[in-house]
């Protein structure tokens, strides 16, 4: 897995990215996360699908359970939390860390790890024509404090949001950002871009993508004062 540092380089206007659109659903009504991954990893040539991608992310196995008000369930830093294919039984998603790890089983050696930099960083990768994966929220704004709620887990207390969602950033423009929502029936659907990266920050500013074969870090950022 490769980090990224410091970097400067000049960002295109506009770049929109044609990157095949997956659906999420019927199959996977909690599987945002996995399907983003799949187009992420379609578009960079891995033949892998998201069922696949589905039986394959770690679970984190902690079961559900309520008492006097309080929720005690799993983690998404550990493992996908709850049902992933049925709103019938509990379940809430996963966060970039599982993620991560499922796509270096594909490109371990080109996978790059964009969590907790910059909005501007994510601009760099779609501007050499390379899709992001990122954890935002279904409204893509930020979210007011009663959308969210706090569990307990084995690793200690978190909080949540229902409204937790994952999308593949494939273009911007000075006024929005655009993504392929694998709840939405058509690609390159249009966000306002400043409501879109307030939402993104919320999350935990959490994102991965790639550097295609052949190329390194130098081709996609460049940089004065190295990595």
């Amino acid at each position: 897995m490769v980090e990224v540092n410091y970097f400067n380089n000049e960002l295109y206007e506009t770049v929109v990215l044609e990157v095949p659109l997956i659906m999420q659903l019927p199959k996977l009504p909690r599987g945002c996360e996995v399907t983003s991954l799949a187009m992420l990893l379609q578009f960079a040539g891995m033949e892998v699908d998201k069922m696949t991608l589905a039986k394959e992310i770690t679970k984190d196995p902690t079961p559900f359970q309520r008492e006097n008000g309080k929720v005690f369930f799993g983690n998404p830093q550990e493992g996908f939390v709850g049902d992933m294919f049925s709103f019938y039984r509990p379940g809430l998603g996963v966060y970039y860390g599982p993620i991560l790890e499922l796509r270096e089983k594909y490109m371990s050696k080109q996978t790059v790890n964009l969590t907790g930099r910059d909005f501007e960083y994510l601009h760099y990768f779609i501007n050499k024509g390379i899709p992001v994966w990122v954890i935002t929220n279904a409204t893509f704004r930020e979210l007011g404090n009663y959308q969210f709620e706090t569990w307990d887990t084995p690793m200690g207390r978190i909080r949540i949001t229902y409204r937790m969602h994952s999308v593949l950033i494939t273009g911007f423009d000075e006024k929005y950002i655009y993504i392929n929502d694998p709840l939405y029936y058509r690609p390159n659907r249009k966000i306002k871009r400043k409501d879109f990266e307030e939402a993104w920050l919320q999350m935990g500013s959490q994102a991965i993508s790639y550097i295609p074969e052949g190329k390194t870090l130098y081709d996609i950022l460049p940089h004065t004062d190295g990595i």
